[in-house]
């Protein structure tokens, strides 16, 4: 751990974290300095002249340049001035993450992936309450690490969604259990478009596990299983679990006729009938093994993950049910933000779709969606600035496409064409920014609608 007493620290970003970031070090006697080269939102500065703590907005002065080290925010990339100035004058820069889990004294559970770490970060403590065992909830999801750090303890765990922007800049970060789900293009804006360089960030996760520690991995997914194969080869590796809808794995959570297995040390248990898992699809089959198999590194017992998996309800914004409206049912994914997430909710229905795409485009191409969409989709409903690029890519998949100003007029219209028994799906596969302020708001905008109809 790295001492901050007296040191001049700079955090870069004042959202959530950052702020979350300079009050901790504060805490620890640091002289932290905030500086964010947009504007640091009203309750935001509150917060901080509340605390005392110095800021700047707007830019990145000489006086942010002068720090011993940089905590950067998820949302500063590594390319901006402010991070490539500290690493050229060779001063470290951390996430928040990592700094905050310096002062960490519980075992921390850290999932990623590209698809899936809020449902299973909310699975996990799901199945933590179903246990009674103590946990915080932190990271990428609900709480900044540094908000909650104080409250951990040896007897409580500590689940944690990461990103790759935070694991980017780890250096002695350390989860007793890691948990990595899938990987799939996304952000590849913040990784010089390279896939490769992506999944290297996320492989971080496992960097300074022991034998003593667990590695949980998606063996469908072939580069995970590469990089799982390699890290078994390193001297101290950590224990390791796989999951797999597929095939069945030497240790770890399978299928067999239709039931959830566990294979531990050569010996097998049956957990449930894989139909008696609360959420709909192939890829929470994956969730909820990964939820189990963590679940079982934290030693709760088959009968709480059990019951845990029967009764998880789900995240929000995340194949919501909204409400089921003359006869038609309407869904909610507005945490969908990239096209896999998207193939992932069709592949959760077999029933006619009507689906609302769009948002701002990171670069998305709507082909990879054509085999789902010419299988169940008879409608696409085109928003926002992605509408052009959808209208191109898909005019030859899809029956109708349809274009709405708005997501009122996008549920109006998709509310005309839906019939009884199908399914009205916001999945935008879009990022929100042109049109909402994130993807809560445009899936509380949705909803809205929806109960309008």
């Amino acid at each position: 751990m790295i001492n901050v007493s007296n040191k001049h620290i700079t955090i870069a970003g004042a959202a959530r974290s950052g702020v979350a970031a300079a009050i901790l070090l504060k805490k620890k006697g640091a002289v932290p300095f905030l500086s964010d080269s947009g504007t640091v939102d009203a309750k935001f500065a509150n917060k901080l002249r509340k605390e005392s703590i110095e800021f700047e907005e707007n830019t990145h002065s000489e006086r942010a340049m002068q720090g011993e080290f940089l905590v950067i925010s998820p949302g500063v990339p590594t390319s901006s001035p402010i991070a490539q100035k500290f690493l050229n004058d060779e001063k470290p820069v951390f996430s928040e993450i990592e700094m905050a889990s310096w002062f960490n004294r519980s075992p921390i559970v850290a999932v990623t992936g590209s698809n899936g770490k809020t449902t299973v970060v909310n699975w996990l403590h799901h199945t933590w309450k179903t246990a009674e065992k103590a946990c915080i909830v932190a990271g990428n999801i609900g709480y900044a690490f540094s908000e909650l750090v104080d409250q951990t303890d040896e007897t409580k765990d500590a689940l944690i969604e990461v990103s790759s922007f935070q694991l980017d800049h780890i250096d002695t970060f350390h989860p007793a259990v890691s948990v990595i789900l899938n990987i799939t293009p996304d952000h590849l804006d913040r990784y010089d478009n390279d896939f490769e360089k992506y999944a290297a960030s996320k492989f971080r996760i496992a960097e300074n596990q022991t034998s003593k520690d667990w590695f949980i991995y998606n063996a469908d997914d072939d580069m995970i299983s590469g990089f799982a194969k390699k890290l078994s080869k390193r001297e101290n590796a950590p224990k390791m679990m796989a999951f797999s809808t597929e095939s069945e794995v030497p240790n770890g959570a399978f299928v067999r006729n239709g039931q959830l297995i566990i294979r531990l040390d050569q010996k097998e248990e049956i957990l449930m009938n894989i139909d008696d898992i609360a959420l709909p699809g192939k890829h929470n089959l994956s969730n909820g093994m990964a939820t189990a198999l963590a679940a079982r590194a934290s030693e709760i017992k088959n009968e709480y993950i059990r019951e845990s998996l029967q009764s998880f309800e789900g995240v929000e914004h995340r194949l919501e049910y909204v409400r089921t409206f003359n006869g038609v049912k309407y869904i909610n994914d507005s945490k969908a933000t990239n096209i896999n997430a998207v193939w992932f909710a069709l592949d959760s229905f077999n029933v006619p779709i009507v689906l609302i795409l769009g948002g701002r485009d990171k670069g998305n191409d709507y082909l990879d969606l054509v085999t789902q969409i010419r299988e169940k989709v008879h409608t696409v409903v085109a928003i926002g600035e992605a509408k052009e690029a959808i209208k191109n890519q898909l005019k030859d998949a899809v029956p109708n496409l349809t274009e709405a100003e708005s997501m009122k007029e996008a549920v109006k219209k998709a509310s005309k064409v839906a019939k009884r028994g199908e399914v009205v799906l916001l999945s935008p596969a879009c990022s929100s920014f042109d049109m909402f302020d994130n993807y809560e708001h445009r899936g509380k905008v949705f909803k809205e609608s929806v109960l309008e109809l």
